[in-house]
């Protein structure tokens, strides 16, 4: 429902502040190793090298992280975030001072891989849905303070993001229905008191059909089999979007898909990240 461009402005400042959360989690007081060892004059040109295939996402990043240590670091990106690479490709070069880079280089690259295999992960689900007019959603299973990032590189996939937090899209659960009494009451209190997309929860075909009832943003049909999946999307007849949600593996989604379900939702993208395969190669001068 939202997307990493709904909100640039806030999402820029949480990328920013992850950024700087993680260059003073790493450097701390100084890089004693190679401010002991590199010259300050030493200068050094450096790679940063697809490993594997896949595609890239938090190149931009990586090079507002060098430049964040040291100002004087130029890098000049050469695939961009959403692009796909194969290994051996140079992803992008950077030049500055030496010390600076090395200090620099874990970070980067902490952001580089992981954004870049949650994007490849992501391609790969949005490539099984081909045929069909399913959606890959991420969820809000990412790694605390990197929400932005993680969010940002599904984009970069091709996939879609949900909510990006509690505050942007009400999710009425099994726990939220209980509490108001119904699917309605639970409505009818938010629609009182906010004009933000209402999804619901459903588990039941009786509850689906209240839902539809209430003509909100998504119906989530949780952890729905697929003839009940299939069931769902004959009695919405397009009234409603539905969402299919639930242990959504690579291997489950194209028979999702083919339910004629509109998104898919898989927390998998995020939070069971395999980081993409990236190095940092160095080469000093003086």
């Amino acid at each position: 429902m939202s997307s990493a461009e709904d909100q640039p402005a806030l999402h820029d400042v949480l990328i920013a502040d992850a950024i700087n959360a993680a260059i003073a989690e790493d450097i701390g007081s100084g890089d004693i190793t190679s401010r002991v060892c590199i010259p300050v004059t030493t200068r050094a040109t450096a790679k940063f090298i697809a490993k594997a295939n896949g595609i890239i996402s938090g190149i931009d990043v990586a090079a507002r992280i060098l430049t964040t240590v040291d100002p004087t670091i130029v890098t000049n990106i050469l695939i961009a975030d959403g692009s796909p690479v194969a290994k051996g490709d140079i992803i992008a070069v950077a030049n500055g001072p030496a010390r600076s880079m090395l200090t620099a280089e874990r970070t980067a690259l902490n952001f580089l891989q992981r954004m870049s295999g949650i994007a490849t992960t992501t391609h790969a689900f949005v490539a099984a849905t081909k045929g069909t007019k399913a959606i890959i959603l991420d969820t809000r299973k990412t790694a605390p303070g990197l929400r932005a990032t993680d969010k940002l590189a599904v984009v970069h996939g091709g996939g879609s993001n949900h909510r990006f937090g509690l505050y942007d899209m009400a999710m009425l659960k099994n726990n939220h229905i209980t509490a108001c009494g119904s699917i309605t009451a639970a409505v009818d209190a938010l629609r009182a008191e906010t004009q933000v997309p209402i999804e619901v929860e459903v588990r039941s075909f009786e509850e689906l059909e209240e839902a539809l009832s209430l003509n909100i943003a998504r119906i989530m049909l949780d952890h729905f089999n697929l003839d009940d999946m299939r069931r769902a999307v004959v009695i919405a007849a397009g009234r409603t979007p539905l969402e299919a949600s639930g242990n959504m593996t690579i291997e489950r989604i194209p028979a999702v898909a083919a339910t004629g379900v509109d998104f898919i939702s898989v927390g998998a993208l995020t939070h069971s990240v395999t980081a993409l395969d990236i190095s940092f190669t160095f080469d000093p001068s003086h």
